[in-house]
């Protein structure tokens, strides 16, 4: 075993044993770790009011700081929830995150159809990992790989430990047909916020008042296979409970003209994050670059 390996199973080790704690007790730390970010090592804090002033220019500076607040404090809450998740089994997940709207998901189930699941970084997109509890459907999550190794085989570990298959976006259309051809239905989950680099900004939209470059992967990939696309609306209840309702967006992407599913689900995400704005990933340079 290389270092590498060693390395990810002594980090795996410490996680796993924190994540044995009661969620109660891991939200005190998350509350240290809040006042820690938020006020003593001001963890990013010129990005997210940079991007808040942007995002909400009708707001004034008391408006954007408890904004703010409220994203740090959440944050915290989603580390901790992260690292609980390594210790959760099927009943607390199924207890902890309710979809309030099922029957949206099994039509298109029994009528054989793929399903293009859209959402963004906002409430804890971690534990939507616990949808294959729920669900007979293929479950695919596409994702990007991290640089560091270690990390990124500790995501992959929690991401897929309810049955969900992780897989690099290039690979998403073939793996797809794979298993279309052995006639069985796919839900693949697309996180749709996420900035594409220079050379991939293809396309262009108005996004929290800003000019903003996004990927075109899931209408890619949805009009390729005549997928179903649903956004998942996330909110969150209270600390450590979740609900999602479905919200379908085309029932066939295939007869859709260019642009359309991305507008529309671009649209949806924004007007999820005005109504709760600090639930969102604000931290994230999202507009690094311009067009």
């Amino acid at each position: 075993m290389d270092m590498t390996g060693i390395f990810y199973y002594l980090v795996y080790f410490f996680l796993r044993l924190i994540s044995l704690l009661p969620l109660r007790a891991l939200y005190v730390i998350s509350d240290m770790i809040y006042y820690l970010a938020y006020y003593i090592t001001k963890y990013r804090r010129n990005v997210v009011f940079e991007n808040l002033y942007n995002a909400f220019p009708e707001k004034d500076h008391t408006d954007i700081e408890d904004i703010a607040k409220g994203f740090y404090s959440h944050l915290c809450d989603l580390l901790v929830e992260t690292i609980y998740l390594m210790g959760m089994g099927k009943d607390e997940i199924r207890r902890r995150v309710r979809y309030n709207n099922p029957e949206i998901i099994e039509k298109y189930f029994g009528e054989g159809k793929h399903v293009a699941a859209v959402l963004g970084h906002y409430g804890n997109w971690e534990w939507m990992c616990g949808f294959p509890v729920i669900t007979e459907y293929e479950c695919i999550t596409i994702y990007r790989q991290l640089r560091n190794k270690v990390f990124d085989r500790l995501i992959t570990t929690m991401r897929s430990r309810f049955g969900a298959r992780l897989v690099p976006m290039k690979m998403a259309i073939r793996k797809i047909y794979q298993l279309d051809n052995k006639g069985i239905p796919t839900l693949t989950a697309f996180m749709a916020d996420q900035a594409p680099p220079r050379a991939k900004a293809r396309y262009w939209i108005d996004f929290l008042n800003q000019d903003t470059p996004v990927y075109l992967g899931v209408e890619q990939v949805a009009r390729k296979m005549n997928m179903a696309v649903v956004f998942f609306k996330m909110r969150k209840i209270r600390r450590g409970y979740y609900e999602f309702d479905f919200i379908p967006l085309f029932d066939n992407s295939a007869e859709t003209p260019d642009y359309e599913i991305t507008d529309a689900h671009v649209k949806e995400l924004e007007k999820l994050i005005r109504d709760q704005p600090e639930l969102w990933l604000w931290s994230h340079r999202r507009w690094k670059i311009r067009r």
